[in-house]
């Protein structure tokens, strides 16, 4: 049978790091497993994107904060599980679970804190024939160097936040910024469409792709838009575009859990119980009635999970942690930073404990 631990978290998004930083605060034997290779979840995927909404931090970019957030995670020594999918979970007589991963390994655990993000994201690709042939080249789906736009003529497709912020950060880098999308108003967070419409990025709604035009056909060099109000057509000279259509997810073995599940997201209680009892939810995974889309909320669903856990396992224990400046368990660690002693920092491609 394999080893026991109290909580097992399933995901290293930041909202399975937080939560593996908080299980280990409330001095809970936790274990964090993460189906890629890499811990950072969909943080990964925008490594040069700029983020601003999290609290006490000044703006910083994707990588950067994935680093800071994996070097909290690891502080009470978690055991971190890359490169295996949870594929099955049983419950056992005692009450405890195991969880089964795609590699055979085996899990035992006696609660479990979901923070799989959307599951197997995949991006919404461009809806016109023929669009893929241009994925090697000069049709994105992501930004991972802003740097390769340097100068160049970009349109975006799209109107939520990636959208929206990905225009901010190109402004300055390229040589014309075009965001076109079908509806007559942004998606994003309200300040940074101002800030967008202030900063010179060329604004066109409603209108949507219509076409996409290359002569060498392997490469893009106009793209057709339209009007989707008058049926108005305009070409554009273009270098590059980036589709920014939102994603579509798939939370595989998870779906036969038995978990009441939206199309979305996984139901959840303020608590972030889910309907299983010793299952819970965190960060985009779950739904609930006070539900914060910001990376602060996805901090406090982790916290409200790991606090669920914790009385899951043991009802007598308190229902929260201390605050960190009255925290014996920081005694030993604000000792080493008074005398300067300091960690090496920890990167999404070195963290790795297996058990």
């Amino acid at each position: 049978m394999p080893e026991l631990y109290d909580v097992t978290i399933v995901g290293g998004g930041p909202a399975g790091l937080y939560a593996a930083f908080y299980s280990g605060l409330r001095d809970l034997k936790t274990k964090l497993i993460e189906a890629q290779e890499q811990l950072g979840g969909q943080m990964l995927a925008y490594p040069d994107k700029v983020v601003w909404d999290v609290g006490g931090l000044t703006p910083v970019r994707g990588e950067q904060l994935t680093e800071q957030l994996i070097r909290q995670a690891t502080t009470f020594e978690p055991t971190i599980v890359l490169g295996q999918l949870i594929a099955v979970c049983e419950q056992m007589a005692d009450g405890t679970f195991v969880l089964t991963a795609n590699t055979g390994a085996r899990h035992r655990t006696r609660a479990i804190i979901l923070a799989v993000g959307y599951g197997k994201s995949k991006p919404a690709k461009l809806d016109i024939e023929g669009a893929e042939r241009f994925e090697g080249t000069n049709l994105h789906y992501t930004v991972q160097d802003l740097a390769d736009f340097q100068g160049k003529r970009v349109v975006i497709s799209g109107g939520g936040d990636a959208a929206v912020d990905w225009a901010n950060a190109l402004v300055a880098i390229a040589d014309s910024v075009t965001i076109v999308h079908r509806r007559d108003r942004f998606r994003g967070h309200e300040g940074n469409v101002n800030r967008m419409r202030a900063s010179g990025v060329d604004i066109r709604i409603p209108y949507r792709v219509l076409a996409l035009h290359s002569v060498n056909r392997t490469t893009i060099e106009q793209v057709s838009i339209e009007n989707v109000a008058t049926g108005e057509q305009e070409v554009l000279e273009v270098d590059a575009i980036i589709v920014s259509h939102g994603s579509r997810s798939d939370f595989g073995p998870l779906d036969k859990w038995g978990l009441d599940m939206s199309e979305w997201t996984a139901k959840v209680g303020e608590k972030m119980t889910t309907n299983i009892p010793g299952v819970f939810g965190a960060g985009d995974f779950v739904s609930h009635g006070g539900k914060v889309g910001l990376l602060a909320g996805a901090f406090t669903d982790a916290i409200l999970a790991v606090n669920s856990a914790k009385l899951y396992i043991d009802p007598q224990s308190a229902a929260t942690a201390g605050v960190s400046s009255h925290n014996d368990r920081f005694a030993e660690k604000n000792r080493q930073l008074a005398s300067c002693t300091e960690e090496p920092p920890v990167t999404a491609r070195t963290s790795r404990r297996k058990p």
